[in-house]
This record gives structure tokens, sequence and C-alpha cells, in this order.
């Protein structure tokens, strides 16, 4: 079977996202084309459908697109939140391994230095008792035996040094990753509702707008797919293997045993640190026994110092005498060995508890969870974020030439209407902005042609101007002003409009024409 590399795997990743968003584009554009070039002539009854289908359209992908921020908005949350537990155990890890070199570095510094100048003061006061100076070369010999089993500790300055430069660069790589999807959520947002803008407003400048933005979120989208399937893959390669992965970032500073110890942390397995740390402690016992013994029987061999230390209780001597100068005092010196040797025994207890597995045993199972659960599961919620996205804008590009077209047809319907109809609000529209545009004809004006005139037929009842004039007052009476019409409604039994004192002596000219040769019962 092939194998590929890791780095060969992600650039396969690359490419296919690559190859998804060229095949994306392809088919928007074949869309289109196709879209331009097979215009249909629909029938005025389809176009209420087509116009229900595209707000649908826009409707869905714009509910999509929200639910795909909200799926984001999870996705970003769990991808820092495992980012910053896999900080926090790098920087716990860094403070023990700090620790312990801090420890073997003062322990080491307390016996080659503090306790040789402790040793060679004493060995000039008891430099007359050969045992005691034995004793003092046996307690330089312990001390170097623990300054060669500290030696023998790992140092932890490399694997220190590169889990701080690690941590800097995770950190600064999650911080603009972080805030890079916060700016593409909110792109998101601000485009789903510029095409909701453009489609309630039969703006083409919005929709325009909206267009150029779509195709490149829809890039970003892809872009998006590509790095976090990366990422992704990427990790899990090392959460499946990373004992391996430890093993070989550490070869050349700590011992494959010790990573060993640290990684897996069995009962099983023997502390590498055991024999150090024994021999360590037993040196420690072994001194401050020495010591101790020196203290109590070396001590009162030098009256003076008891005196000098705990004050003269004797009279003062004669101002005459001469008293020879009083030696050395060896207090001072062996209580400073006594409190260093106490000191150490405490830096020994410290070290063995940092030397343990189960402190960096955890912090690497922390650091796993963080990047291996949160981390991967968070990544996983932004590909399908990217995925949605992608889907939904690939929707409105589709829909807005859609949209175009139907605002087109409706200026097109709109535009057709007869501007000489009374009754087209645009006519009226049109002569109340444009003054100097001639009036509309009257139907039944005498500047008419006598074919208007002669079409009129004569009523089947009897007309009478009382109502005329009473419709004329009550419009007065309740609407403030009489509204005029400029054409009569004539034969159709309503009660009459309200006509302009000009419209109304023509009306009645002509009613008296048509009704008087019928014998009509109009009072003179």
């Amino acid at each position: 079977p092939l194998s590929l590399s890791p780095s060969q795997s992600l650039l396969f990743l690359g490419l296919v996202a690559a190859v998804c968003l060229g095949l994306n584009l392809l088919f928007l554009t074949i869309y289109l084309i196709c879209l331009c070039c097979c215009k249909r002539d629909q029938e005025p009854d389809t176009k209420q459908p087509q116009s229900c289908c595209i707000t649908w359209m826009a409707v869905s992908a714009g509910l999509v697109c929200c639910m795909a921020v909200g799926v984001g908005f999870y996705g970003n949350s769990e991808t820092n939140d495992g980012v910053f537990q896999l900080l926090y155990a790098l920087d716990h890890a860094n403070h023990t391994l700090t620790g312990i070199d801090s420890l073997v570095a003062g322990t080491t510094l307390q016996m080659q230095v503090g306790l040789e100048q402790h040793v060679a003061r004493l060995n000039e006061v008891l430099a007359t008792r050969g045992d005691y100076l034995q004793t003092l070369k046996f307690m330089q010999q312990l001390a170097g035996s623990v300054v060669l089993q500290l030696s023998g500790l790992p140092a932890w300055q490399g694997p220190s040094a590169e889990l701080t430069v690690l941590a800097a660069r995770v950190a600064y790589v999650e911080y603009y990753r972080w805030l890079a999807y916060l700016l593409f959520f909110i792109l998101v947002l601000a485009i789903c509702l510029l095409a909701c803008l453009g489609l309630a407003k039969r703006s083409r400048c919005l929709l325009t707008a909206m267009l150029c933005c779509g195709l490149l979120t829809l890039i970003l989208s892809w872009a998006s797919v590509a790095v976090d399937t990366a990422a992704a893959v990427g990790t899990s390669d090392f959460c499946v293997a990373p004992d391996k992965f430890i093993m070989n970032q550490t070869e050349s500073d700590v011992s494959a045993e010790v990573v060993h110890y640290y990684l897996y942390c069995e009962q099983s397995l023997s502390n590498p640190f055991q024999q150090a740390l024994t021999v360590f402690q037993r040196s420690l016992t072994t001194m401050q026994m020495q010591i101790q013994g020196l203290i109590q029987f070396a001590l009162p061999l030098f009256p003076t110092a008891e005196v000098q230390g705990g004050g003269s209780r004797g009279s003062a001597p004669h101002p005459a005498q001469h008293l020879p100068d009083p030696p050395p005092l060896p207090q001072k010196d062996l209580l400073g060995v006594q409190q260093l040797l106490n000191s150490s025994e405490t830096s020994l207890h410290q070290l063995m508890a940092m030397l343990d597995c189960r402190g960096l045993h955890k912090d690497y199972l922390d650091a796993l969870i963080g990047i291996c659960y949160d981390g991967v599961e968070g990544l996983l919620y932004l590909i399908l974020f990217s995925l949605l996205v992608a889907a939904s804008f690939s929707t409105i590009i589709c829909a807005t030439p859609r949209a175009w077209k139907h605002f087109a047809g409706r200026d097109r319907d709109y535009d057709d209407m007869d501007e000489e109809d009374p009754f087209n609000p645009q006519a009226r529209r049109i002569a109340t902005h444009n003054p100097s545009r001639g009036q509309l004809r009257s139907f039944c004006s005498y500047s008419s042609s006598l074919g208007s005139q002669s079409s009129l037929h004569p009523p089947a009842q009897t007309i009478s101007n009382a109502p005329v004039s009473e419709y004329m007052n009550q419009a007065v009476l309740f609407g403030g002003n009489p509204r005029y019409e400029n054409v009569p409604l004539i034969g159709r039994g309503s009660p009459p409009p309200t006509y302009s004192p000009s419209m109304r002596a023509t009306y009645l000219s002509v009613t008296d024409e048509h009704v008087r040769p019928h014998g009509s019962e109009f009072p003179a």
C-alpha cells in the first residue's frame, strides 16, 4: 500500500480542498452562464411562484448561515479551551523541570562551596585531634558522593527551553486563529444581513456587493476547510502515538528509560532515580550523625567557646594581666554545617517529589486531553461550519441572478403601463412632478371629439341635480375639501362623485342635451 509522510498527507488534503473549491466555482460559473444564455419567457401566472421560490431559497440559506455561525462559535470555543489546557499543562511541566534543575544546582553548590568552607576552618581548629580530623575527612567524602549522584541526574535545561518556545508559538498561533475566526463569523453575518436588505429593498447595488462578498466568503470557507482538516489530521496522527513523537524529540537530552518512565508511570516500572536518591539520603543521614557527634564531644574541649558564646559569668580579668589570644571557636562552623545538612535534606524531599512520575505524567495526560479531545472536536465543528457556509453561499449566489431577473421583469411590466390611462398611478405621478406636460383629456370635455361625446348613452332613469349638490356639500362637510374627479361615471346607478365647477357645468349640459329629446322631467 502507498504510504505518505505527514507533510505529504497535509499537502494532499490541501490539494483536495483546492480541487473542491475549483469544482464549486466551476459549477457556479456554468450555472450562471446557462442562466444568462437560456432565458425563457415566463407566463404571468408563473411569476409569483418564482418569486416565492427565490424568497424561500434566500431565507433557507440565511437560516443555514446563522446555524453555521452558531456551530462555528462552539467549535472555536472548544478549540480555544483545548489549546489553553495544553498551554497550562506545558507551563506546569516546565515549572517542574525548572524546579528540579534549581534544586540540584542549589544542593550541589552547598556541598561543594558551603560545606568545604566550614570543614576547612574546622580542620584548623581541630588540628590537634586526629580522630576529629578523620571525621571531617569522611564527611568530605560523603559530600563528594552526594555531588556525584546529583550530577548523574538528567539536566532538564534543554527540554525546558523547548517547552517554553513551543508554548510561546502555540499561544501566538492560537490567538490569531481565534481572532481570525471571530472576524470570519462577523463577515458571514454581515453578508447575510446585506442579502436580506438587498432582497427586501430590491436594491441591485446591495445584491452586487453581496455577490462579490459571497464569492470571497466562499473562497475563505474552502481555505478554512483545508487548514482545519490538515490541523485535525496532523493532531490525530500525533494523538495516535504521542510517546514515539516525544521520544524522538528528547532522545538527545534525556534517556529513553526516563522518558518511558514519565510517559507510562506504571507501578511495575522502577524509578530510574531511586539509586541516586537513596545514596543521597544515606549520605546526608551519615553526615548528620557525624556532625552531631562533633557537637557533642568536640565543644567541651573549648570552654572559651561556651564562654564567648553564652557570655562570661566570672569576674572580669585584671587589666594588668596579659591573656593569650583565644583559639578559634568551632561552634559557629559546626552549627553552620548542621544547618546546611538540614537544608540539603529539605531539598532532597522536594527533589524526590518532583522526580516522581505522577506529577509530570498528569501534565502529559492533561495536555493530551486538551489537544486530542477538545482541540480535535473543535476543529471538526469548524470544518462543519465551513462546509455549511460554502453550501449556503453557493445557494445565495445561485439565487441572486434570479432575483435580479425578477426585479428587471417587474420594472419592465411597470414601465409597459399606458401613460395616457387616467387610472394609471404612474401617469398621475408624472403629471404631478411635470406640470409642463399636457393635462389628461377629460372624457366628456368639449375639446374632445364629437365621437367621444356621442358615445355617451342616455341614462335609463331620471337624474336629479339635487344629489350632486348634496353629495358635494357632504364631501366638503366631512372631508374638508371636495375631491374633484375628471371623468363622470354615468349610467351605473351609483351616487354621483364630486366635480369641479367647470366639470359640473359640462356634465349638466351634456345630460340636458341627451335627456331633453326624450321628454325628461327636469325643471326649467
